[in-house]
């Protein structure tokens, strides 16, 4: 997460990466064909390829015209952040924040939520308290934020950087932490019962390798794990220069292997070996299965926080760089997702133990969702089991570009959804050609 008032992060260029769930699937939207653009081959993987957006550049033609055409995933660089979103005590603005997602839906593109608590770049009046004051607004502010976007979030980062540089392994000090060791837990339920549909990750950087702070961090996911605490996925942020750490595919695996998604959330990489490094991490986040996709940190060198290093896949002008070939190459040829995660990094169980056995039949309800131009949002909701399969037909020339909460694979004009871990309501997105009939459920059987 970086901070447009603080630079003195350059010194951290460190991270680690991931990305999907073997449950959700990215169709990029839009007239480029699968296989050409960053996110058209992430969706092709079953993953997202997305970026870090500032509400301030949506008005440079060759800045949009670059987001639009490559990237299937947003993250808002400053403006969901609590400075931004609550400038004074409980009175919240959203105005860039809705920007920014309104310009990503129009584009048929999925929305990263950043950052709900962090010790930095908060308001003026957050910084002056502490204690219960602290701890009731840090709530207050979850709790407001996650509802106003209740339902447009893919993942939140609830909590970002919470953790110390060094070798100790141990909590940042920060006026957070001095309300209290569950703070960090706190945020997270918060968060869930604000939007129960979003993704919740842990979010931080130096810790692309096993190290002390990403090892503090993994003890307490497991810890989250095992009480219960609703934790869904970690962020890596991967600021790397030149290399990246040869355990960084192992040490994403090893979150993997708790239970959660893991994804690169703020990557950008300077130095002479940019372009193999770009492709390195983008194969390490595509062999992990629950790697559900890969941000980017600012679109051409000219956006990045790292001024003069020229982390991106862009340069000033916005061509393509040679890092741009690599990672498209890494991604077109990736594995693509098998339909269901291995049994050793199934989700965690959120799933009734009455489910009907193999085989059964389920039941659906279908809800019109958000409309737009040339595509449209259909929410289903299935009953009767708790593990399940539901095929849906479109009718052409309809096209499929995304779902949320689920698995998807295409076959023609019939679309296979399966559950990921993330409940039973569900959605996809379908691309109308001119025709805006609702999809029809062919069959919905309990697995």
């Amino acid at each position: 997460m970086k901070n447009r008032k603080i630079v003195q992060r350059s010194a951290l260029l460190t991270l680690i990466a991931a990305v999907l769930t073997a449950g959700t699937a990215f169709i990029l939207s839009g007239s480029a064909s699968a296989g050409t653009t960053l996110g058209a081959s992430a969706a092709e993987r079953g993953r997202y390829f997305g970026t870090a957006v500032a509400a301030s550049k949506l008005g440079d033609s060759v800045y949009v015209s670059i987001l639009n055409r490559e990237f299937n995933m947003v993250t808002a660089e400053n403006e969901m952040k609590w400075d931004a979103t609550e400038p004074s005590q409980n009175n919240f603005t959203y105005a860039n924040g809705d920007r920014i997602a309104n310009q990503a839906r129009g584009n048929g593109s999925r929305i990263r939520g950043h950052a709900l608590t962090w010790h930095n770049q908060q308001p003026t009046w957050a910084q002056n308290m502490s204690g219960s004051a602290l701890r009731s607004a840090m709530v207050n502010h979850i709790t407001n934020v996650a509802t106003h976007y209740r339902g447009q979030i893919f993942s939140w980062d609830v909590v970002n950087e919470a953790f110390a540089d060094g070798t100790g392994g141990g909590r940042r000090d920060s006026n957070l932490q001095r309300t209290g060791n569950d703070w960090i837990e706190v945020a997270f339920r918060t968060a869930r019962a604000a939007d129960p549909g979003a993704k919740l990750c842990y979010n931080d950087y130096n810790t692309d390798g096993v190290n002390p702070k990403s090892t503090a961090i993994f003890n307490m996911v497991q810890d989250f794990k095992n009480r219960g605490v609703p934790i869904d996925c970690v962020g890596f942020q991967s600021h790397l220069t030149n290399s990246v750490p040869g355990d960084y595919q192992a040490n994403l695996q090893r979150f993997a292997n708790l239970g959660v998604d893991v994804q690169i959330t703020e990557l950008d990489i300077s130095g002479a070996n940019q372009a193999a490094v770009y492709g390195t991490v983008t194969r390490a986040c595509l062999a992990v299965a629950r790697c559900n996709g890969i941000t980017v940190w600012g679109i051409r060198d000219s956006d990045s926080w790292r001024t003069g290093q020229n982390p991106l896949l862009f340069d000033n002008s916005g061509n393509k760089k040679a890092a741009y070939n690599t990672t498209l190459s890494a991604l077109n040829t990736g594995p693509t997702l098998s339909p269901s995660p291995p049994s050793s990094q199934s989700p965690s169980p959120s799933v009734s133990p009455s489910s009907p056995p193999p085989g059964g039949s389920c039941t659906t309800t279908l809800r019109d969702g958000t409309r737009w131009a040339d595509r449209f949002n259909t929410e289903i909701t299935v009953s009767g089991a708790a593990n399940w399969t539901v095929v849906v037909a479109l009718t052409p020339p309809q096209r499929f570009s995304s779902a949320w909460n689920a698995t998807a694979s295409v076959s023609g004009n019939l679309v296979t959804l399966r559950f990921n871990g993330n409940g039973n309501v569900f959605g996809i997105t379908t691309l109308a050609s001119g025709n805006f009939t609702r999809p029809q459920v062919r069959s919905c059987t309990a697995t």
